[in-house]
């Protein structure tokens, strides 16, 4: 027989419209999402791509037997070289007391600071706003090196070394003048030289006009020889016009 069904039940005792209370909450931390995502951010951090890169050992330095054993620094034969130190006072010495200097402290100190040149304070600069100070002498804003006596000046080494080679080119021109004299060389002037020069050039095209004149197909020995004979002469004339222009005075043997 179900004993619900009984009257006499134990079930029965309980009231029909009692209810079960929750469970009271349970208790969070106020630091529970603080820990959460620190440790979140630590675990992020410390993620690899597989095992972290570390140096391989040398084959070289493999473990040897009692390698990692101490040794003791070899035995030495104890000497004593310094003086001792002088004996502590016995108990029956006594400082010598009663000394007094005759020196007026006060009034020195005083006298020195009234005769005492000023101090300067050092030279800052600050370039924030939050005051950040640094050395205005090793800033390179104070214009010193402009304000020396020896500015602008040209050093005595560099004026002697001037000297010296002014002194080598007169020799230098000296010689070729004499050599020139000896010699019975003659100097062309700007018009001579501007007239051999206009001269060449006009060879030149002339040359160069033949040299368009020729037959397409090279194809014989005396059209091959012309053609040869024609680069030739270009060549020695282009030659001769660079010369001359490169050269502003030019000498020649008188005859």
């Amino acid at each position: 027989m179900d004993p619900t069904c009984s009257s006499e039940s134990i079930y029965n005792l309980i009231p029909s419209d009692w209810k079960e209370h929750p469970p009271p909450p349970r208790y969070v931390s106020v630091f529970k999402a603080a820990v959460k995502d620190e440790k979140q951010k630590f675990k992020t951090a410390m993620k690899t791509m597989g095992p972290a890169k570390l140096e391989v050992p040398s084959p070289k330095d493999f473990l040897k037997k009692h390698s990692k054993e101490k040794t003791l620094p070899p035995k030495k034969k104890f000497e004593r070289n310094e003086p001792r130190k002088p004996p502590v006072p016995l108990r029956t010495d006594h400082p010598v007391m009663g000394i007094q200097s005759e020196k007026k402290f006060i009034n020195t100190n005083a006298a020195d600071v009234i005769m005492g040149v000023a101090k300067k304070p050092k030279p800052i600069y600050v370039d924030k706003r939050t005051g950040d100070k640094h050395d205005l002498e090793t800033s390179g804003l104070v214009p010193k090196y402009i304000n020396k006596k020896g500015y602008g000046v040209t050093p005595d080494y560099i004026r002697k070394r001037n000297e010296e080679v002014k002194k080598a080119q007169e020799e230098y021109d000296n010689y070729i003048q004499e050599n020139l004299r000896e010699a019975a060389m003659k100097r062309l002037s700007d018009e001579e030289r501007e007239a051999v020069l206009q001269g060449l050039k006009k060879n030149w095209e002339e040359v160069h006009k033949k040299f368009q004149s020729l037959s397409v197909f090279i194809d014989s020995i005396p059209k091959k020889i012309r053609k040869q004979k024609l680069e030739e002469e270009m060549k020695q004339l282009e030659h001769d016009i660079g010369v001359l222009e490169k050269h502003k005075i030019i000498y020649i043997a008188n005859k």
